[in-house]
């Protein structure tokens, strides 16, 4: 009978629900998305960096730039891709503390020049969708573990203040940077909306299922910007709830069909 018993509650454990899945994709974009807010972080330190140094260093720059992590301390180049070649203008490095510094030491080229060519193609594959052209964009990329490149882009917070969703683009490529193994891309038109502490604001996709990476990101990038951020999609609404200003949690619920 223990034997029994054991077996049974075995094969409950293994027993999962069409909700059980979607927690563990939720999750799964969660991860993602917590590594983007740290590169986003990294990227404003450095470029507020940037913008202290002289303008006639500034000319230097071209559009590329990018960030990764290397034995806990992230990097962040800044420069310039001609040629098929990155050129560094500017080299910052972030200790776990949260300390910049710029450094002079050089970056492997190899590393520095496929990342700069990933996000050039990448680019080059945004700007296909029209809309895309009027909204300004936040690039994100990183070495995965079988050595394929994923770079994300997302709307960026607008000069005027406002926070935008609706379009979400990310690009898998080969070591090489060159070559694009998949896509996923989404673009329904784009909204936004004032900070305002005082405010609850939804996001809508109705074309979905459940929320997307790009939405997941907006509701727990903004969090602290409005009071509450529900994603509404066909099968889900989901919103990170506070109940004070640092300790956030996830509150899902599956719509009656």
């Amino acid at each position: 009978m223990l034997l029994a018993g054991l077996a049974a509650t075995a094969q409950v454990k293994q027993a999962t629900t069409p909700y059980d899945e979607f927690i563990k994709r939720f999750n799964a974009k969660m991860d993602t998305v917590s590594w983007l807010c740290t590169y986003d972080n990294i990227a404003w330190w450095t470029s507020d960096s940037v913008a202290a140094t002289s303008k006639e260093e500034q000319a230097k720059l071209g559009a590329e730039w990018f960030c990764f992590l290397d034995n806990s301390v992230w990097h962040a180049l800044y420069g310039k891709f001609q040629n098929g070649s990155f050129e560094t203008v500017y080299h910052y490095e972030v200790d776990s503390t949260g300390k910049v510094s710029r450094v002079r030491t050089l970056v492997d080229t190899a590393l520095s020049n496929t990342f700069a060519r990933a996000l050039a193609n990448g680019n080059r594959l945004v700007n296909i969708y029209p809309d895309s052209l009027k909204v300004r964009c936040n690039q994100y990329i990183k070495v995965n573990d079988d050595k394929t490149i994923s770079v994300w882009f997302l709307p960026a917070f607008t000069q005027n203040s406002i926070a935008v969703y609706g379009g979400e683009f990310n690009y898998l490529f080969d070591k090489t940077g060159n070559n694009l193994i998949s896509k996923a891309e989404f673009s329904q038109g784009y909204l936004g909306f004032k900070p305002d502490s005082k405010k609850q604001i939804t996001l809508e996709y109705p074309t979905l299922k459940e929320p997307s990476l790009g939405g997941v990101f907006f509701a727990w990038y903004y969090r602290s910007y409005f009071d509450r951020i529900t994603i509404n999609t066909q099968l889900f609404s989901s919103a990170p709830f506070h109940e004070n200003p640092t300790t956030y949690y996830w509150v899902h619920a599956l719509k009656e069909k």
